[in-house]
């Protein structure tokens, strides 16, 4: 076992079986490793043709779950397991004999997460998606861009990784809470739809509530508000403005030298004059120069930096956000822990390369 393969954090002792796969659930098994458990990643018996760059913190073994004998392996884990990740289509494990039904019957306190982007049932759930197709279908996804242009796709962030993998962990945390409470192992059902409509819950409260209105661009965090938005500037560099409350937009509009816009934060018939002035100041210095104009201020004004430029950024750097790991730049693990701390997990093992370790460290005899 490795250093970081549940050596340390709040979840040291954990076991946890992952089902190789790609995306969400590979990366919900490395926050879990990150966290301290000790996961095993079990690969099929041909390589995939993408490397699983979420392996870091894992090892793994081969099994062939279309043979008795790698059936009976991934059987004989569960019952050493606390919890159980796959992301396979609905009713996959089912047909291979690993299924929710036959993994419990051998580990009654058994966590059996499942991560699928449609869920587990419903008219969607045997076809193919990927995270644009989730967050298309739950308003996500219209919601995201400027008035007038098209729905922006944020990575896949928001629906694999939000939506998705932290959802998966969160019911996974919650559910083998139960099971040491009671002994009572369940079924996890974690749908990236259902996860990024939760994560919209403000916005649908905005809907009903405080006027939130369904055109793309045309509210207080989409764009429309001219005090919430990104702005150009001399260097061809963005500029990320927040100034929300008024105190701080009060602050924001004294900075970048326009205090004659402080009383009409709220006005929304100033607003394009205001953009367009906003736009103006911004264009006339360089990122670094308003670097130094909004330091140390409330004025929620930020660059907006690259994945190269945030590196070198001073708080980053400062809190150790990222790290490295053999000479590559990953994020370190979050959430920081007080009594528990965890560390950046180490490369996964090989293709399939820990099997024999693996089955000696948890008694598993096949």
């Amino acid at each position: 076992m490795t250093a970081t393969q549940g050596a340390g954090g709040p979840l040291r002792g954990v076991r946890v079986v992952e089902l190789a796969g790609i995306g969400p659930a590979p990366m919900a098994g490395m926050l879990l490793a990150e966290l301290g458990a000790d996961v095993v990643r079990v690969d099929r018996p041909n390589p995939q043709p993408l490397p699983d760059l979420l392996a870091r913190g894992k090892r793994a073994l081969v099994a062939d779950l279309k043979k008795p004998r790698g059936v009976e392996t991934v059987l004989g884990l569960v019952e050493k397991a606390d919890v159980l990740l796959e992301g396979f289509r609905p009713g996959v494990t089912e047909r291979l004999g690993i299924g929710p039904e036959p993994a419990l019957r051998r580990n009654p306190a058994l966590v059996y997460g499942r991560m699928t982007g449609w869920g587990q049932h419903g008219p969607r759930s045997a076809t193919a998606g990927h995270d644009i197709n989730y967050i298309s279908v739950t308003g996500a996804l219209a919601a995201i861009g400027r008035a007038d242009g098209p729905p922006q796709i944020p990575l896949n962030l928001l629906g694999d990784f939000g939506g998705g993998s932290l959802y998966l962990v969160t019911g996974v945390l919650a559910a083998l809470h139960h099971a040491r409470a009671t002994g009572e192992g369940q079924v996890v059902d974690a749908g990236i739809v259902d996860g990024v409509s939760h994560l919209a819950a403000m916005i649908w409260s905005e809907r009903h509530h405080n006027g939130w209105r369904d055109e793309r661009g045309s509210n207080l965090l989409d764009s429309g508000a001219p005090f919430y938005d990104v702005y150009e500037t001399a260097d061809g560099g963005w500029y990320a403005v927040g100034a929300l409350e008024p105190q701080f937009y009060a602050r924001f509009v004294e900075l970048i030298g326009l205090p004659e816009w402080a009383a009409q934060q709220h006005d929304r018939a100033a607003w394009p004059a205001m953009r367009e002035a906003f736009a103006a100041a911004f264009a006339r210095r360089t990122r670094d120069a308003w670097d130094k104009v909004f330091d140390g201020s409330d004025a929620c004004a930020s660059p907006v930096l690259t994945w190269e430029e945030a590196e070198q950024e001073p708080h980053l750097r400062a809190r150790g956000t990222l790290t490295d790991v053999d000479g590559h730049t990953v994020p370190a693990p979050a959430p920081r822990f007080s009594r528990t701390p965890t560390q950046a997990a180490t490369p996964g093992g090989t293709w399939g390369g820990g099997g024999p370790e693996v089955l000696r460290d948890w008694g598993v005899e096949v």
